[in-house]
């Protein structure tokens, strides 16, 4: 499998990451009677207000693109902090899933927060079926925020597996 390769978001890139804003909310929109056009102006103005809202909140956070043979597949989005790194978001393609891809991406940031000595954290939606990975690899839920656990991984924290 070839490896990733990361590079910066642009404006030409908002399509592709429209779509993957909504492959990521297709199960839970799947229960929703709505025609397609109704489902796509939801996704469309929901994926405007996060993409608006993380550039404003997240100033000066690395956006990428993730890319494997050049092909866009997925986001990664990282604000670093001097007292913690956060993951403001994390998505792949279903097709890209399931292969050890985001299990590795968090593998190094986690060695990246380990190496200067901060929390690494994450708002992980209740329901989100990587909840399990983020606990396997040694983040704790610290908060309830509504819908979204705030999970960290602790500097000094068991070894990652």
């Amino acid at each position: 499998m070839p490896p990733l390769t990361f590079r910066p978001i642009t404006d030409e890139d908002l399509p592709f990451l429209r779509a993957l804003y909504g492959m990521t909310r297709a199960d839970e929109l799947a229960a929703v009677d709505w025609d397609d056009a109704t489902r796509e102006a939801f996704l469309d103005q929901q994926f405007s207000a996060q993409h608006a809202a993380y550039q404003a909140t997240y100033r000066g956070a690395q956006f990428d693109m993730l890319l494997r043979d050049g092909v866009p597949v997925g986001r990664l989005y990282v604000m670093r902090w001097p007292r913690e790194i956060q993951i403001v978001d994390i998505a792949l393609v279903p097709e890209a899933r399931g292969q050890g891809l985001g299990t590795g991406l968090l593998q190094r940031l986690i060695a990246e927060a380990e190496a200067v000595g901060v929390p690494l954290g994450i708002h992980v939606e209740k329901f989100n079926p990587a909840l399990q990975l983020y606990l396997r690899l040694g983040f704790e839920i610290v908060a309830d925020r509504e819908v979204y656990w705030y999970m960290e991984r602790p500097p000094g924290s068991s070894p990652v597996g």
